[in-house]
Order: C-alpha cells, then sequence, then structure tokens
C-alpha cells in the first residue's frame, strides 16, 4: 500500500506518539482542571507542557494557545470569536470550507466579505486595494490544501499591522512541514492540526492567539473556574475550552512535536525533494493536466485527460493499491478558480515517510492506467 493522501492526515505515527497514548490510557485518563486530586494535577501538567511545547515549536512566546478537537473548530472560533454585524472581512479563493462556510454563514448576519482571486502567492499584492474602514480580519490560507500553493506571512502580516487589521492564517497544511515564526511574522492568530503534519492522533488542534486579542466563546458550559457565575468566562484558555479537554490526543501533539522538533530539517529537506521529484515525473505525462507549481509544498493535483477524477482514484486504490484524493477538497472556490469545479481533480500528498520508488510506482500506474483508456 502506498499512501499519498497526508493532506487529509498523517498515517504512519511515530514510536514516541503511540506509546504516549498508550501511557497516557494507562495514567492520564483523570479530568485535568477539575479536581485537586494528584491524578488530575498529573494531567493538568501534560497538557501545561504541550502548551508550552506548541509556544516554543511556532515562536510564539507571547501568544496563547487554545486547545479545539481540530483546526476546522480552531477556525470557527477565530472567526465566530471577533467578526460581528458591520465588519469586513477579507480572504482568499483558496480558503477551505472551514473558513468559507463561517464567513458565508456570518453575511447573513451583516457581515461584509471580500474573496481575492489572485494566485496565493500574489495575495499580499491585491490585499491593499480590497481594505476598507470597517477591514476587521484578513484570513489566508499558509498553504493550499488542493495545489500547494503558499502565501507570504510577512507581506501579508504588514498591511495588516499598516491598518490595524487581524490577522489570521489556516495552518491546517504548513504545520509541521514549514518553519512558522509567528512572533518575527506578526501573525494575530493561526489555527493548526495536530493530526497532519504534527503527527499527533485524530481529536486535537489548536488556535495560537497573541495576547491581548479577546475572542468571544463559541461554546459553553463548565471550565472549572468562576463555577458560580452563569455567565461563560472569557479568559484565556479555559474560558475557551468550555467541557472535558481531549488529554489523550493532546499528550500525542506533544510527542509528535517533540519528534518533528528533533528532526526538522531533515524532514523538511526530504519534503521538498520528494514534492519536486514528483512534480518532475507528473510532467513528464502529456496526458496530465497539473494545477500545481514547481514549488508546490508537498500538494499536486492533477486530472488525466478524458478521465473522471474519481474514476482515476478508485483504479489506483481497487488495482494498484495507491491512496490518493479526488474531488473538491473542501475547497470549492479555488477548483472554480481552477476550471476544476464540475470534474475536481486527483491530489498526492506527501509527507517525510514517503519515499522516490513510491512516487515512480505512482508514475507507472498513470502510464498503464492511460494506455489501456486509449
Amino acid at each position: 500500500m502506498i499512501y499519498f493522501d497526508n493532506a487529509a492526515t498523517s498515517l504512519i505515527k511515530p514510536i514516541q506518539v503511540k506509546r504516549a497514548v498508550m501511557n497516557a490510557l494507562d495514567h492520564f485518563t483523570a479530568n485535568p482542571g477539575r479536581s485537586g486530586h494528584f491524578k488530575s494535577m498529573e494531567v493538568a501538567e501534560q497538557i501545561f507542557d504541550t502548551r508550552e511545547i506548541v509556544k516554543n515549536f511556532f515562536n510564539a512566546t507571547d501568544y496563547d494557545v487554545i486547545f479545539t478537537k481540530n483546526c476546522t473548530e480552531a477556525l470557527n472560533l477565530a472567526i465566530f470569536g471577533s467578526l460581528k454585524s458591520g465588519d469586513h472581512v477579507v480572504t482568499s479563493c483558496y480558503e477551505h470550507n472551514s473558513v468559507l462556510r463561517p464567513l458565508e454563514y456570518l453575511k447573513e448576519k451583516g457581515v461584509e466579505v471580500t474573496v481575492i482571486d489572485s494566485d496565493l502567492i500574489d495575495f499580499a499584492n491585491e490585499l491593499e486595494s480590497s481594505i476598507k474602514d470597517n477591514t476587521k480580519m484578513v484570513i489566508c490560507t499558509m498553504v493550499s490544501n488542493v495545489n500547494g500553493e503558499f502565501s507570504d506571512l510577512n507581506k501579508i502580516s504588514e498591511v495588516c499591522k499598516k491598518h490595524d487589521i487581524i490577522y489570521l492564517v489556516d495552518g491546517a497544511q504548513s504545520s509541521g512541514h514549514m518553519q512558522v515564526d509567528l512572533k518575527s511574522t506578526g501573525v494575530d492568530m493561526y489555527a493548526f492540526a495536530g493530526h497532519k503534519g504534527l503527527l499527533s492522533i485524530s481529536g486535537v488542534g489548536g488556535l495560537i492567539v497573541k495576547k491581548g486579542i479577546n475572542l468571544r466563546p463559541i461554546l459553553y458550559g463548565g471550565t472549572g473556574t468562576d463555577s458560580e457565575n452563569l455567565i461563560q468566562p472569557t479568559s484565556i484558555p479555559e474560558g475557551l475550552e468550555a467541557g472535558t479537554i481531549s488529554s489523550i490526543p493532546i499528550i500525542s501533539l506533544k510527542e509528535g512535536i517533540s519528534y518533528i522538533q528533533k528532526n526538522f530539517s531533515n524532514i523538511i529537506k526530504k519534503e521538498e525533494n520528494l514534492s519536486n521529484y514528483l512534480y518532475k515525473s507528473l510532467k513528464k505525462l502529456n496526458f496530465l493536466t497539473i494545477y500545481s507549481k514547481e514549488n508546490a509544498k508537498n500538494v499536486i493535483s492533477f486530472n488525466m485527460e478524458n478521465v473522471d477524477s474519481s474514476y482515476l482514484a478508485n483504479v489506483l486504490n481497487e488495482k494498484y493499491k495507491i491512496c490518493v484524493r479526488a474531488g473538491l477538497h473542501c475547497a470549492p472556490l479555488i477548483h472554480k478558480k481552477l476550471n476544476t469545479l464540475e470534474s475536481g481533480a486527483v491530489r498526492v500528498s506527501l509527507d517525510f515517510n514517503n519515499t522516490f520508488d513510491e512516487i515512480d510506482n505512482l508514475i507507472m500506474a498513470l502510464k498503464s492506467i492511460y494506455l489501456s483508456l486509449s
């Protein structure tokens, strides 16, 4: 089996992550922040340690870390927790539905939305002309989950600082694959997924928020603090993490990031080499239309002429045991831009566990499928 669906979730977890999960099941299943006994305190220490390692990894010492169950919830918290009627938002056509659907809902509540239709790398250049007096937030993904195109955090941040606008980044596809320095770039809020490039089990994501930014809660309930008050606290992080926190996934995140930190330069180098090799290999196949650029970050999408993307993905799966993803990848506006809204596209997404031989096997399979259909 060859796994090329890492943009959805990473398949191979380091042994340290697996051991941490098993150890947590034995020793860290008490409820943190809710009781004063030693077992609760032990789990609370694990959660605290994970917040600190997240801050360290993203150079976010002047930020708070709010844990969520995934990146979608983190983006929802940032969007619904910040915007109100009369606000204006600027975003890109590359965004995932985790951004587009909340914004579409808020349009009905009086929030104005501008979508920039340029290539992602050019987003910063187009941003200035889209800003209005009531612009409250700019939302832009760091890496597209469709074609691996990436944005320029520094340039976007400069424009946002100039106009005193909140800058929210969807880091689902960049975290664990690229160096992200929040302090130096000046990003205000950064949403991440644990189960993709950060190698945790599923069930944990997070929102990294610059200190001084106040968010409204989107989930109401027990926080372990101020319990006599029926009004939801807004303290960070407790007021924004209502209910029992996902302790075991969070502990697995700590070990996933620790593994990456020890091997990060090698991981980045190998993934860049794999991505370049995949792109060049696919470009040699004149029966493919490729929607990614040469420097795509781990994600390359394409279609085979006269072949439905879902059909091609199914053949790769059933005949060759190659796992890819076809369709719209929950990002309809970029598919509209690429003229693939009806057909979708086949996406190959890599991580450092993939090999050059696996890419060669994919190329041979694509050649065989094309010949069989000709």
